[in-house]
């Protein structure tokens, strides 16, 4: 009883601090489950999903104001307006989540199949690959950002499709959806406050498949409870905090030595196995 709290607490941390950092919540997560925890990779990613929609509502009470525009923008919205600048945010979430469904849950199911056929070993380095993958392409687009102040039906069908994309672990949902926007030329803080708007129904919704298809996965009910909880107030208490961190460190460097460790550490559990 003692251990699944203490398990509970610890990866309700980890989900607070690391889904407001480039470094792929869901990889790391994944990792520690698998790793520490000796729980199999098709329920550790379960769980890693589950617990997404504790930082959704970190993120919802965190831009409650901004979401509360958007909602007032609904009764003026038109298609033929949708990209007008009182509008553009509120379409570019709506297009951009309904993207997300497209691409993530096929996504998953293929994810699962992948996984269920994996040993160990393999499944350790194959996060870690995609943990440099997505260091590789921070760094490409360090230093970028533009001047562009409203997201148009391009960015909405791209940044969902790679939001989607995110549910691979390894893969930072973040840092991938923020690099986009950056690479289509909106300046930094937009593109992360675009980022973290668009985590809030991919989140919940992430965080109810794993309900959906088999229930509360790996952890009794009670202990899903407090992890859950433990995700939405860490999560609310460090993310101004962690954006500031955002802009200091190069977490793409973070990303590529993670990466880089779990590759060679599925490769020795592979070898040894």
């Amino acid at each position: 009883m003692q251990e699944s709290v203490v398990l509970a607490v610890v990866i309700g941390i980890l989900q607070g601090v690391f889904e407001w950092l480039p470094i792929s919540s869901e990889g790391n997560i994944t990792l520690f489950l698998n790793l520490v925890a000796n729980i199999e990779p098709s329920v550790a990613i379960q769980l890693s999903l589950f617990l997404h929609a504790g930082t959704a509502l970190s993120a919802l009470a965190y831009y409650r104001d901004e979401v509360a525009s958007l909602v007032r923008t609904l009764p003026s919205w038109r298609p033929e307006r949708a990209f007008d600048r009182e509008r553009s945010e509120l379409t570019f979430l709506v297009v951009a989540t309904f993207m997300t469904g497209i691409v993530g849950i096929p996504s998953l199911v293929l994810l699962e199949q992948f996984v269920s056929e994996l040993a160990g070993g393999v499944f350790v380095a194959l996060i870690g690959a995609l943990l440099i993958v997505t260091g590789l392409v921070q760094r490409g687009v360090e230093g970028r950002g533009g001047r562009r102040d409203t997201p148009d039906l391009v960015d909405a069908v791209l940044v969902g499709g790679l939001q989607g994309l995110a549910i691979l672990p390894g893969i930072s949902r973040s840092g991938t959806t923020a690099s986009a926007l950056l690479l289509r030329g909106h300046d930094g803080p937009s593109s992360f406050q675009l980022s973290f708007l668009l985590s809030i129904p991919a989140s919940i919704g992430g965080g109810l498949l794993p309900l959906l298809d088999s229930g509360i996965p790996a952890i009794p009910p009670a202990m899903a409870a407090i992890a859950l909880a433990t995700s939405a107030i860490v999560g609310y208490l460090t993310i101004d905090a962690l954006m500031r961190v955002v802009e200091r460190v190069a977490f793409w460097g973070i990303c590529v030595g993670l990466g880089s460790l779990a590759v060679l550490g599925g490769a020795l559990v592979y070898v040894v196995v």
